[in-house]
């Protein structure tokens, strides 16, 4: 299983080890490639894998704005890391004395000392350090002198486009969730509780389950197909959801409500995970609720079609 750490004091076994250093939000095709590099380094030289990454994204602690932001939640960055095959990985609390580190002292104190890494597995564009000053170069011209090796693969590119964590949040955002998907190499998910609503779906006969979307991205808003499952649940629940502001009700929070199909029982406080399989149609208001009826029955067909 892999060990997780809070900081950079790792077990003596894990030094040595080959690094990644980055944000993996996602943990898309493009760091999938990243990491299958680093699984035949590992074979090669018999070394372990770790992950270096921050909580919160360095992005979003600078940035108090970006609410809405991430792909994954740090619980399935850290399932989807497992997956690929890591032996450890390091979740840093990125905070305002963290941020103030100089960019030569994170490499001499933390990736030579605490971390003894031999290899270091970065994006061309990474940076770092105290107001970004370091960059892979600062790494290259340190690899001597602290006895590790830089490797920065070339980007996966797909249709002329470099695979990334924003363009991946940019097809989401624009309603593109087939591309997104692809990109991923899974279905987009949200995680989350379901949390008493106003119980509005109830009164025009279509409960749903009611989840806060915390910091994930902002999907387009509107109606898609989806597929539910629960804590320690195997078997999926086929359903639609509405992403969205309900403006024919006159809200202002963005929520996620998810109506599941052939399923009755009590959800509350349970924690779902809703994989996004279709974009149906955007957000609209109507003129009354028995339009907004007519219009439900009309998504709920294609829903239950959906693959």
């Amino acid at each position: 299983m892999v060990k997780l750490y809070k900081n950079f004091n790792i077990n003596k076994n894990h030094k040595q080890s080959i690094i990644l250093i980055g944000n993996f939000d996602g943990v898309h095709l493009g760091h999938q490639k990243l990491f299958k590099l680093a699984q035949s380094y590992k074979k090669k030289y018999n070394l372990k894998i770790g992950v270096i990454n921050f909580d919160p994204m360095p992005k979003m602690f600078f940035n108090r704005s970006l609410t809405n932001f991430r792909l994954s939640s740090i619980d399935q960055k850290l399932v989807l890391l497992n997956n690929q095959g890591v032996d450890f990985i390091i979740t840093k609390q990125f905070d305002k004395i963290f941020s103030k580190t100089k960019s030569i002292n994170f490499v001499k104190n933390i990736l030579s000392q605490k971390l003894n890494a031999r290899f270091i597995f970065v994006s061309n564009n990474f940076r770092f350090g105290n107001k970004r000053e370091g960059d892979v170069n600062l790494l290259i011209q340190n690899e001597k002198r602290f006895n590790f090796k830089v490797v920065k693969p070339k980007p996966l590119l797909l249709k002329k486009k470099i695979v990334s964590s924003s363009l991946i949040r940019s097809y989401l955002e624009r309603g593109f969730l087939k591309e997104a998907n692809k990109l991923l190499n899974r279905n987009w998910s949200i995680e989350g509780i379901v949390q008493k609503g106003r119980q509005i779906g109830k009164k025009i006969g279509f409960p749903t389950c009611n989840i806060d979307i915390g910091d994930y991205v902002l999907a387009k808003p509107g109606v898609y197909a989806v597929k539910v499952l629960r804590k320690n649940n195997t078997k999926y629940i086929k359903g639609i959801a509405n992403l969205g502001y309900r403006p024919t009700f006159n809200q202002k929070k963005i929520l996620l409500e998810v109506h599941l199909f052939n399923f009755s029982g009590n959800l509350y406080n349970k924690y779902l995970s809703v994989e996004f399989l279709k974009f149906i149609r955007k957000e609209k208001k109507f003129k009354n609720v028995n339009q907004l009826k007519n219009q439900i029955k009309n998504d709920l067909s294609i829903a239950k079609k959906t693959k």
